[in-house]
């Protein structure tokens, strides 16, 4: 038999409310913010696969991305918030919701260190770029 409680009568505090809906607004403006002011949003995934591959040099191009972003450091706020699985948040490689500095390829390491891959962003075609 299952027990349901009445709660139609409990009353919450008038300033916890405040700071519920507070919190609820607040993470309204940054979903907001995200979505209609990153870079990588072009409302059709088709950036999707630079975020999350596992190949050093989409990796790079995605960071690149980021780079030029106005919202970089809130997504990867929210994003280490969240403690995102893994993908490229904010400029940062994130694995298991913490930052990674340094991704290492398949295989066996060099006996000499590769210098860190570099890449400029790759413009968009004029058909993909968000409007405005």
């Amino acid at each position: 038999m299952y027990v349901i409680e009445d709660t139609s009568s409990a009353t919450v505090a008038p300033e916890q409310d405040e700071l519920a809906q507070d919190d609820l607004a607040r993470e309204l403006r940054t979903v907001v913010a995200l979505r209609t002011k990153g870079r990588c949003r072009d409302g059709h995934g088709t950036l999707t696969h630079l975020f999350f591959s596992e190949d050093l040099y989409d990796i790079a191009r995605a960071k690149a991305i980021c780079a030029k972003c106005q919202v970089s450091a809130l997504c990867l706020s929210t994003a280490l918030d969240r403690q995102e699985p893994w993908g490229v948040w904010g400029g940062q490689l994130l694995l298991a919701g913490r930052i990674v500095t340094n991704k290492r390829p398949r295989g066996r390491p060099p006996k000499r260190p590769r210098p860190e891959l570099v890449v400029d962003e790759v413009p968009l075609p004029p058909y993909l770029a968000p409007a405005g």
